[in-house]
């Protein structure tokens, strides 16, 4: 061959090579990654699925993990890496049938060895998990072979199939947590349908399709990755612009405006998630139950719900918002600031008193909440400074408090949604005296010992109208007690690319995404 015809021959090989890798980056029909951007309010905090209390942590993990069981979009329960499983007539006994078959990403076998470990180390409390009280009524875990596990409960405990379906009882790698100990909250390594493919705490998380994964099909894109986008007018803006296929929350204000995009679905439904303000009561002055009373008959609710949530909220309607099992229906605090500043000058507080709000999100509408509860609390003399917290803040100073009589929290907006599906875990961990920080997340300090004993006899009981009196009293003593201003019930809105199906936004506002799918 000439020294002529050498550089010709390059110039095309290099021009075709330019082609092809013009075809995978920019498109091209055979070789078009399915690369799906999912934006989010608030950032994880954690990729320990057991290490979280927090709703949008937990639908970021389930990327990565599975458990035995899982709650569907309409949180009724469907096995997963159980098939089946059988109770003792005592209540005691469960033994479950495990899916054959299944490998973790790092190779190793799913077996009943896989769920001893991962129980055990959740009930070990040298681990400080958060998740602990979650299963601490466990009382042994055994392989009775590869593919049958017995659990054998301390008492009775109606929920906890509920408790196994929730998106925390995952099923981690044991090698993985050989492997890297406290460090696999940085390196999860599960059965689900994407594996691991980076974390930049404040920009992304990232995994990659799971050619391995058991369910033949699935998943059904290369990638998936999560954004923490704390602004709710960019996260709108990467909707529309295309930067991001999926959105949640979505800036109520501006969801009749993306509505109108013929690119997007804009999608709403009830939900079972509800924000309040607690007060530590072990403090002046919220020690004080005039003083609580007071500042929930100091905020208009229904003008929070339309200035902060465009309307996508309504006021709560007790404790435990209904849609959750055994939730008891109480008409909302009316609005009476008049009533309010009668209160407070009962309670020694004529004038009014200073304090500290928290808010546990560092999100916009966190934002307008706080400036709207500022501004009410205003008007009867209650003047407050607002922060809202970032992640590090949240963990330092108000969910690792080491005691009540030193944590720094003394109003405290947050939002909780009762991921099990029934009362147990709508009130054990925020009102439950065993709940108090560092454990959970009983940010009140609250104790009451009508309140704990009604939850301790309740998740005893297998009689569902004893059950239903039980955390009837429950709840009714507690808003009466008003360790916490219970503000709205949020309704679920987001907004996906009509490209992308697959993935959908629970009434407890956790996230489906293992049978996505994004179309060209």
């Amino acid at each position: 061959m000439s020294n002529r015809v050498k550089p010709l021959l390059r110039r095309k090989t290099l021009a075709a090579s330019l082609l092809a890798l013009s075809a995978l980056t920019f498109g091209g029909a055979a070789y078009a990654a399915k690369d799906v951007v999912l934006a989010l309010s608030s950032q994880a905090e954690t990729l320990d699925p057991y290490n979280t209390n927090t709703t949008l942590t937990t639908a970021v993990t389930k990327s990565f993990y599975e458990g035995l069981f899982e709650f569907d979009k309409d949180l009724k329960i469907r096995p997963v890496l159980a098939e089946s499983y059988e109770v003792a007539p005592d209540g005691l006994v469960y033994t479950f049938k495990l899916r054959q078959g299944v490998k973790f990403h790092d190779g190793t076998d799913f077996n009943a060895a896989a769920v001893k470990t991962n129980l055990e180390r959740v009930l070990n409390r040298d681990n400080r998990l958060a998740r602990y009280n979650q299963f601490n009524r466990i009382d042994k875990v055994e392989a009775v072979d590869d593919h049958t596990v017995r659990i054998t409960l301390k008492e009775p405990f109606a929920p906890f199939i509920n408790s196994l379906a929730h998106a925390s009882a995952a099923m981690i790698s044991p090698a993985a947590l050989e492997k890297y100990g406290k460090e696999i909250a940085f390196n999860p390594v599960g059965t689900g349908p994407f594996v691991f493919d980076g974390w930049k705490q404040t920009d992304y998380v990232r995994g990659k399709k799971f050619d391995g994964y058991w369910k033949k099909g699935y998943p059904k894109v290369d990638s998936v990755t999560w954004k923490p986008v704390l602004e709710n007018s960019t996260r709108a803006a990467m909707l529309q612009t295309g930067e991001a296929d999926f959105a949640y929350t979505l800036p109520y204000e501006q969801a009749a405006q993306l509505d109108k995009s013929d690119k997007l679905d804009v999608i709403t439904g009830d939900s079972i998630v509800t924000r309040y303000v607690s007060f530590n009561v072990q403090h002046k002055p919220f020690d004080n139950v005039k003083v609580r009373q007071a500042i929930n008959y100091a905020i208009n609710r229904e003008a929070l719900a339309k200035v902060a949530f465009s309307g996508y909220a309504f006021p709560a309607q007790g404790i435990v918002p209904q849609g959750v099992a055994y939730a008891h229906k109480i008409e909302p605090w009316p609005y009476d600031p008049k009533k309010a500043k009668e209160l407070l000058a009962e309670a020694g507080y004529p004038d009014g008193f200073e304090s500290v709000l928290w808010g546990g999100y560092a999100n916009s509408t966190t934002q307008k909440v706080l400036q709207f509860l500022q501004q009410q609390l205003r008007q009867v003399g209650i003047k407050v400074q607002v922060q809202a917290l970032e992640v590090g803040q949240r963990t330092e100073w108000v969910q690792q408090a080491p005691e009540p009589a030193k944590a720094p929290v003394r109003m405290y907006y947050a939002g909780w949604s009762a991921s099990t599906g029934e009362a147990d875990w709508a009130l054990r961990p925020l009102l439950a005296s065993e709940a108090f920080p560092p454990r959970l997340n009983n940010t009140a300090y609250y104790k009451n010992d009508v309140v704990d004993a009604n939850i301790a006899k309740a998740l005893r009981s297998v009689d569902d109208q004893e059950k239903a009196q039980l955390y009837k009293e429950a709840q009714e003593q507690i808003w009466k007690d008003a360790p916490w201003a219970a503000l709205v019930t949020e309704r679920t809105l987001y907004a996906r690319s009509k490209k992308l199906d697959g993935v959908y936004v629970m009434p407890d506002g956790n996230i489906n995404t293992g049978e996505i799918t994004l179309s060209e």
